[in-house]
């Protein structure tokens, strides 16, 4: 069907897939998407409040814990006065709620990540729903499923796993560091000169962390692509024996991505072992200085094995913050995929509503669209149909047949010129509306995993079923819905995989009859179907079409001989136009066609 949309690629030096792939990744600010991402939190102000008091409550538990245990050692050791038994029970309890919170802690921040990823999917979906089709003709439709589906979940698992350990881990230094503070100052200063260190080497790895990791989510979009086309098209490959190219495209792409993929990991990877070594150096810095602190009377045994314990404490969280940074770095990069999509401009439906007169002549006037800025496809475009004939469009591939019917549907909005319905410019009618008083039949039939029946009623919900059997009736449907197992409640698996392509056209034009359009547009409506059955659907067609403007998109052109007006286009522009007879007549572009067709030409 779109063939100018193929002449957009043709026209396009240099852009194939892999370009358009890069063309949507945009090189976000970091604090802005992560502004952005906390304003979903904000909307679970109750759950994450929740969250942020048992995760405070854990981490007092465990700051107080390896007090205890300085206490209960210097009781044991008798250099502290006190009770060791009352100590070790209060121990074991702070230990034990410790240990509740953390469970709370991961149930609650699983429920607030799914909570949040819905929110996410939910905006994300209403958005893809709301693009213009310019959009999802221009992006591989593999990479835009890539955002709803890896890139979120992405995100989910940031929420649920990292997002926790970092509050909590922020909170334990903070508390770790002031009771080290108290204890002796001379020692926390000594132990945390190994954070400079940390800090250090977070920052030479998070660089390539973030570069990496947002190259292998892009490379995954793209592997979904090209996944998505073979599956789509597989026919096609095996007609043509590409299995061979196909793999060696697929794994060309694979092994890039694993490139990136082994390279987000070593610098992810390295991070914890390079924490544990620089945790390591801090036990032998508080072993030597607190065993010397402790000889000359500056503090007890007991306090250098809480320092043991907080400094293990202190390293802690910064490792985790470490390992998890690379998937922090990975949902940064995901929620900036997302955003992209979310801040394109959606297509704008305010306007009036087109008036319902009952005629609808449409008129072009002086129509100038390009794809490509420099190379037009539609040039001054003039044409009237009036209200109630049927118009038939004409042309070699690429003459710009299908656009015309995507400028009047207002899939994409005209350079120069206008369009009117009746005395409306459709550049000031709703998209909504418009599209509510027309009906198209696409070449690519496309039908919903659904029941017949709910497919049927796509185009009008609110149709009756006297309404779909005459749909039904008129389109030449019956004998296929008698045959199938339970009619019109059939499920249709697969989009309709369960029957033939041209059953599945049959249906696309009863659902168009059941919308009852003032504007028919039909598009190869015929091409799949066999020449008794297009004959069938002609006489049928005759019927619907009586009284509403038709525009017939027709290469066979047995299907428009009588058309009120055949309208020959090449490069965008009328050539011709005229009856059937007429055309024949004048033997100019049309009776050319015609003969190649019907006597023998060569093609």
């Amino acid at each position: 069907m779109a063939d100018e949309k193929k002449l957009l690629e043709r026209t396009l030096p240099g852009m194939n897939r892999e370009a358009r792939f890069a063309q949507v990744e945009h090189a976000e600010n970091v604090r802005e998407t992560l502004t952005r991402i906390l304003t979903y939190f904000a909307r679970e102000k109750a759950m994450v409040i929740t969250m942020l008091l048992i995760v405070i409550l854990g981490t007092l538990c465990g700051i107080y814990a390896p007090s205890l245990q300085s206490r209960a050692i210097d009781i044991i050791a008798a250099t502290r006065e006190g009770r060791a038994a009352p100590t070790l029970a209060l121990m074991f309890a702070v230990y034990l709620l410790y240990s509740g919170c953390q469970l709370l802690q991961g149930l609650i921040s699983a429920r607030l990540s799914q909570r949040i990823v819905k929110q996410m999917r939910q905006e994300l979906f209403g958005k893809i729903i709301d693009l213009p089709i310019q959009y999802l003709d221009t992006h591989s439709h593999g990479d835009v499923m890539s955002r709803m589906t890896n890139d979120i979940e992405n995100i989910s698992t940031t929420v649920s796993q990292s997002l926790p350990s970092l509050f909590s881990g922020v909170l334990t230094i903070m508390g770790t560091v002031a009771v080290m503070l108290f204890y002796c100052w001379q020692l926390a200063l000594l132990s945390c000169a190994t954070v400079l260190l940390t800090l250090l080497a977070t920052r030479i790895l998070s660089k390539n962390v973030r570069k990496f990791s947002r190259k292998r989510q892009m490379l995954l979009g793209r592997l979904n692509g090209t996944v998505e086309e073979m599956v789509s098209g597989y026919h096609t490959v095996v007609a043509y024996n590409h299995q061979d190219a196909t793999i060696e495209e697929f794994c060309a792409t694979a092994d890039e991505l694993t490139k990136a993929g082994i390279r987000t990991d070593i610098f992810s990877g390295v991070m914890g072992p390079i924490m544990n070594s620089i945790g390591n150096i801090g036990f032998v810095i508080i072993a030597a200085f607190g065993g010397y602190f402790a000889v000359h009377g500056l503090i007890s045994v007991g306090v250098i094995s809480a320092f043991i314990v907080y400094a293990k404490q202190f390293s802690r969280p910064i490792n985790e913050i470490a390992q998890i940074y690379g998937q922090l770095q990975t949902a940064i990069a995901g929620a900036e995929r997302v955003f992209a999509v979310l801040e394109e401009a959606g297509e704008d439906m305010t306007g009036m509503d087109l008036a319902s007169s009952g005629n609808a002549a449409v008129h072009f006037n002086h129509v100038n669209f390009s794809y490509v800025p420099g190379h037009p496809v539609i040039r001054d475009f003039t044409l009237t149909i009036p209200s109630g004939k049927k118009v038939a469009l004409v042309g070699s591939t690429g003459s710009g047949k299908t656009t015309i019917v995507n400028l009047l549907m207002r899939f994409y909005d005209m350079e120069s010129g206008e369009i009117r319905i009746n005395d409306q410019n459709i550049a000031g009618l709703s998209r909504n509306r418009l599209r509510k008083h027309a009906a198209i039949v696409l070449q690519d039939t496309v039908l919903f995993s659904d029941t017949v029946r709910s497919n049927l009623k796509y185009a009008n919900e609110a149709a009756t079923n006297q309404q779909l059997e005459k749909a039904i009736d008129m389109s030449r449907c019956r004998d296929l819905i008698d045959m199938l197992p339970q009619g019109m409640d059939t499920m249709l698996t697969g989009a309709g995989a369960n029957i033939s392509q041209g059953q599945r056209q049959l249906l696309a034009i009863a659902r168009a009859f059941v919308a009852d359009p003032q504007i028919l547009i039909l598009d190869e409506a015929t091409s799949n179907v066999d020449t008794r059955t297009e004959k069938a659907i002609q006489i049928a067609m005759q019927r619907i079409m009586e009284n509403r403007t038709s525009i017939i998109i027709a290469h066979r052109l047995s299907t428009i001989r009588d058309a009120d007006m055949i309208v020959v286009m090449d490069q965008g522009r009328i050539i011709e136009s005229g009856s059937h007879t007429n055309l024949l007549a004048k033997q100019g572009k049309y009776y050319e066609l015609y003969m190649t067709q019907y006597a023998g030409f060569a093609t």
